[in-house]
């Protein structure tokens, strides 16, 4: 059991979905997984470990920016031996290249976060997916003709951000939308050499002022969340 998951060895799985919202990982098991067991409430984060197609997933809450992130992911890896983490969020568009709606496969994730810097001493570490996951994430995309687009995300430490020419700069160099989690997820998969992949579904867009309803997310998040499963089994096989 490590600090923040209150999970007994073995009670996770090796393939873990990681939403921030812990009652959307709440949904995601109950919706998609059978057999389905109640791993962890330690300060309501809750986890969860099921069987997609029989293949052990588990899907557990992150919390919200990098911090939090960190944490979670932290203890996933070195205490539970977890090797793959999918990330399955929403985004903010800052680019032409991205519309509502789309599936945003994270290849890399620049970030205004001090984090990196203080590890890598001064260092401009740059954080990447797995390239594994994202090859099956964008088959699987288009096989099942969800519009996936493959680019960069910027991780931003700030939710509410006055420097919104920051992230039109960013879009001037082919950042795709901005987020709060994958830049801290992609380097502590590297720190343990494991795999990790975030799926971003752009759910408001910086340069039209569009954002969807609660329904039209719920679907789109619900096509995000297949494809997730579609990608930890084809990268099981």
């Amino acid at each position: 059991m490590s600090i923040h998951i209150g999970a007994q060895p073995g009670d996770i799985a090796k393939n873990v979905l990681m939403p921030g919202d812990p009652l959307r990982a709440e949904w995601i098991a109950n919706s998609y997984l059978d057999n389905v067991v109640r791993y962890s409430t330690v300060r309501n984060m809750l986890g969860f470990t099921g069987t997609y197609r029989g293949l052990p997933v588990s899907v557990q809450g992150s919390g919200m920016g990098q911090p939090s992130m960190g944490i979670y992911a932290t203890e996933l890896m070195k205490d539970y031996g977890v090797h793959t983490i999918i990330r399955v969020g929403t985004c903010g568009g800052i680019s032409n290249g991205v519309r509502m709606r789309d599936v945003i496969i994270a290849q890399t994730a620049s970030t205004d976060s001090s984090l990196n810097q203080l590890r890598f001493h001064g260092i401009d570490f740059a954080p990447a997916a797995d390239f594994t996951l994202m090859r099956h994430a964008f088959d699987a995309a288009s096989t099942g003709g969800l519009n996936a687009v493959v680019g960069g995300l910027f991780t931003s430490d700030s939710f509410y951000n006055d420097r919104n020419e920051l992230c039109m700069q960013l879009a001037d160099y082919g950042v795709l939308a901005v987020e709060m989690e994958t830049s801290a997820l992609y380097t502590l998969a590297a720190k343990y050499g494991r795999r990790a992949l975030t799926l971003a579904t752009v759910s408001d867009h910086l340069l039209t002022g569009e954002a969807t309803s609660a329904e039209e997310r719920q679907q789109t998040f619900s096509d995000m969340v297949a494809l997730a499963l579609e990608t930890l089994e084809r990268a099981a096989s």
